[in-house]
């Protein structure tokens, strides 16, 4: 916890220093706001001063409204500078607050898709929102609470001391025990905080992934279960909330003692002073007031320091992230991928995903440019795997990938991913408009070449038939369309970006016969001069492939033209062609 708390503050303080002359405004307002509001006492001790002094009353009058128009003086300029503060202060916050969570989001989109596969969005997407609301929350406290509470502390005890060395004696001794006994509380606290944003954590992942999979829940008939497991979670959350509060509440009652005994012990010297000459009644007022503005000022102290370690508490999961190394990097003198012909090469990879599943061992293959090559096989055989392996989804254990020539590691992923298209076989859509999914391929593109792109890849029709057109928002993850429309879509994002190399997983795996044909034929112009790697368990969709590569427990067991596969008297494609064939597999 410690080594993250330096980390978050030392982010925090990097992102102030970009604002820094603001922040020094800021400071230096509320300092000298806090300074002008332990001095208007000393006029107040003068006031009492006076009318107890005696004298003619008109001369104690002119005295008496002298020292008012210097307080009202004292007032305005106090009123000014935290007016100055506030307004500096919503400045640079506004703007850190803004630069942490772009700085969290573009850092948390750099970490590798094993890390996001290991992750709930719901806990990401929260810890984002933590982080930056944590620097509002210790920002405020620093400068509102913590800030003026050491000037005027500082200040009170250096007026009282000029007073007499007793009263000040008393006021730093008090400090100091009521300091300790806050910092030895707090971290006592501490750990039961962590606990439960951790465990808030948990509640909020579980949300986010029984939401995510509604569907299955009630059709599975798990709504109780669900319902049950995350009232558990909800009660421990509960316990641990509980637990903390009744831990503020008896430091409270503490605290309270703290200030009764500071108030009786501070007038009692007062008093004895008193007697020996040395105060004055306008001190005693003088003492009050001080004595006020240390409860309200440090009644919250206890408070507030939990408050600021809670936040930190929560910023420390982001921080955490943030202090990542990001599995997959550009190499440090990476290059932009040059595509001229498309040649792939698998020179001996090695890749396992566990210690213990190994999934591709020396696993070789060499696509030629403009090469249109089908990977099938039985389930596990290590197809996909081979596609995220060319595509950097991870780094491989041992051997070399080669496009061109040139080694997929000592280039930069942007431009990896830029000669590359890939239509998954579960395309998950933003929740915007269709026209801005399909020109996600290409950001640029003009709406006829949207539409064209739409027109190819068969979805023009359907899209042309709801009431808002391409206007029309998909729902989360593109919920509102069917699996098959979903594909179309990703298609046509695919044929908009007419990357050089092109990667086909179970691409019409959702499509209806008819449109099926209807998209084969489009993606026989889409695959014209590129380099296709197609995965299909239906084996009808790759025949015209120039070359079937046949994969089994990581590695290519046989390979060669449909006709030719066929027409072997024992081959595992042919089994699998008979069985579909047969209709045993649809």
């Amino acid at each position: 916890m410690k080594s993250n708390t330096k980390r978050t503050l030392s982010i925090y303080w990097r992102s102030v220093l970009k604002y820094r002359t603001a922040f020094c405004v800021s400071v230096a307002s509320i300092v000298s706001a806090a300074l002008l509001s332990v001095t208007i006492p000393i006029f107040f001790k003068s006031f009492f001063d006076l009318l107890a002094g005696g004298g003619p009353r008109d001369v104690v009058a002119k005295g008496l409204i002298a020292n008012l128009m210097i307080i009202a003086v004292i007032e305005m300029l106090q009123w000014g500078l935290w007016r100055v503060g506030t307004f500096t202060t919503s400045h640079f916050q506004s703007q850190i607050m803004a630069d942490l969570s772009n700085q969290c989001y573009a850092y948390l989109q750099c970490h590798s898709f094993g890390f996001f596969d290991n992750s709930f969005v719901g806990s990401l997407v929260k810890r984002i929102k933590w982080f930056s609301n944590a620097f509002e929350d210790i920002s405020d406290r620093v400068m509102w609470n913590l800030l003026p509470l050491t000037t005027n502390i500082t200040f009170i005890v250096i007026v009282l001391a000029s007073r007499n060395a007793s009263l000040a004696v008393v006021v730093v001794s008090w400090m100091a025990l009521f300091i300790a006994v806050n910092t030895i509380f707090t971290a006592f606290k501490m750990r039961y905080d962590l606990e439960r944003t951790k465990t808030e954590t948990e509640s909020t992942g579980f949300l986010a992934d029984t939401m995510t999979n509604h569907g299955t829940v009630r059709l599975f008939n798990g709504y109780e279960r669900e319902v049950s497991a995350f009232a558990v979670i909800t009660d421990k959350v509960r316990r641990l909330r509980k637990l903390t509060w009744n831990l503020d509440n008896i430091f409270e009652a503490g605290q309270g003692f703290l200030v009764v005994v500071l108030e009786i012990g501070i007038f009692y010297v007062a008093i004895g002073l008193w007697k020996r000459g040395i105060l004055t009644l306008g001190d005693f007022v003088l003492i009050q007031a001080y004595l006020i503005q240390i409860f309200m000022r440090v009644w919250d102290f206890g408070r507030m320091m939990r408050h600021i370690f809670e936040r930190l508490a929560d910023a420390s999961e982001m921080t955490e992230i943030l202090s990542t190394q990001h599995e997959i990097r550009d190499a440090r003198d990476a290059k932009v991928l040059s595509v001229t012909e498309g040649k792939i090469e698998f020179i001996d990879v090695d890749f396992f995903y566990h210690k213990t599943r190994n999934i591709l061992k020396r696993f070789n293959l060499t696509i030629a440019p403009r090469e249109h090559v089908a990977l099938i096989g039985p389930s596990g055989a290590g197809k996909t795997t081979v596609v995220k392996l060319l595509l950097r989804m991870h780094d491989i254990a041992g051997g070399k990938i080669l496009i061109d020539g040139q080694r997929i590691t000592q280039v930069t992923q942007e431009s990896l991913w830029r000669a590359a298209s890939l239509v998954p076989q579960d395309p998950i859509l933003f929740h915007r408009s269709l026209v801005e999914n399909i020109r996600y391929g290409k950001p640029d593109a003009t709406d006829a070449e949207v539409i064209e792109a739409a027109k190819s890849a068969n979805c023009h029709e359907f899209i042309s038939s709801f009431p808002d057109g391409y206007a029309t928002f998909v729902g989360e993850r593109g919920v509102k369309l069917s699996g098959g429309e979903r594909q179309r879509v990703a298609i046509a994002r695919a044929i908009l970006r007419n990357a050089p190399i092109l990667v086909l997983d179970e691409a019409t795996s959702s499509l209806d016969s008819e449109s099926e044909r209807l998209i084969q034929e489009a993606l026989a112009t889409l695959m014209s001069g590129k380099t296709v790697i197609v995965i299909a368990h239906r084996l009808s969709t790759i025949k015209k492939m120039d070359r079937i590569v046949v994969m089994d427990g990581g590695r290519v067991v046989e390979e060669g033209t449909h006709g030719s596969l066929t027409k072997q008297k024992t081959s595992l494609y042919k089994e699998l062609w008979l069985l579909q064939a047969g209709g045993f597999i649809v």
